[in-house]
């Protein structure tokens, strides 16, 4: 009896992990979803309102690692259990990160909100809405232990790519045409690669559950389209 109450209360320590853990990435899609909008509408108000609650994830980051720590010494967790007090420190310290790209973005979006409009911000809307979902998949997948929709997440980054792709040539055309456009252009292009960053993240997300689920690493090959680095703008006709 006594070994089954000490198993029965591991299990609702482990409940209370994965709980600390949902509610982290509910904060974070709810920045980047905020970060998003703020840019989109032009909204300060709404973006000084991302930057100022950046803070509760971080606390809650280093409420988890505490919780991880404890758990740790005093259960000395085996097997699979290891693998998951293990891997929730890694995805806090992802959805962390995440934390800090929203409030980046936001940030960036004040300084674009006082700068002329250039192009179109669809790439942008859809963009932050494909990292969005990725997240709440992998965050799902972490709730309901399944390998499966993680290796989905951990697979689904292209798109994401392809659109920071188009958005990375399309400020470096506004640049050319008009100077004027530079300072917006590029506080642009920062947003879009903390986008892109945030998408990244989630994957890594995704990939941690998966190897906690199974004990079994993904491939090292994930596929990505990020081809900016390599990209030649060519000047306006």
């Amino acid at each position: 009896m006594p070994n089954e109450h000490i198993v029965r209360s591991f299990e609702e320590q482990l409940k209370r992990l994965r709980e600390l853990l949902a509610r982290m990435g509910g904060l974070a899609e709810r920045q980047v979803a905020d970060a998003a909008k703020a840019l989109i509408t032009r909204n300060v108000d709404l973006a000084s309102e991302v930057i100022g609650r950046d803070g509760e994830i971080d606390a809650l980051e280093v409420e988890i690692e505490n919780f991880c720590v404890r758990l740790l010494a005093l259960r000395q967790p085996m097997a699979g259990d290891l693998r998951v007090v293990v891997g929730a420190l890694k995805i806090s310290t992802n959805i962390e990160r995440i934390g800090d790209y929203a409030r980046n973005a936001a940030k960036r979006a004040i300084v674009v909100s006082q700068q002329p409009q250039i192009g179109s911000l669809n790439g942008f809307q859809w963009m932050a809405k494909l990292v969005q979902e990725n997240l709440k998949d992998a965050m799902d997948a972490l709730v309901r232990e399944d390998a499966a929709v993680a290796e989905r997440v951990w697979a689904s980054d292209a798109p994401v790519d392809d659109i920071y792709n188009g958005i990375f040539r399309e400020m470096l055309t506004h640049m050319m045409e008009d100077p004027r456009n530079i300072t917006a252009a590029t506080h642009l292009l920062f947003i879009a690669k903390n986008f892109e960053r945030i998408g990244d993240h989630a994957t890594n997300i995704a990939e941690t559950v998966h190897y906690a689920v199974l004990g079994r690493n993904l491939p090292d090959d994930r596929p990505k389209s990020d081809a900016s680095a390599y990209t030649i703008a060519r000047p306006p006709s």
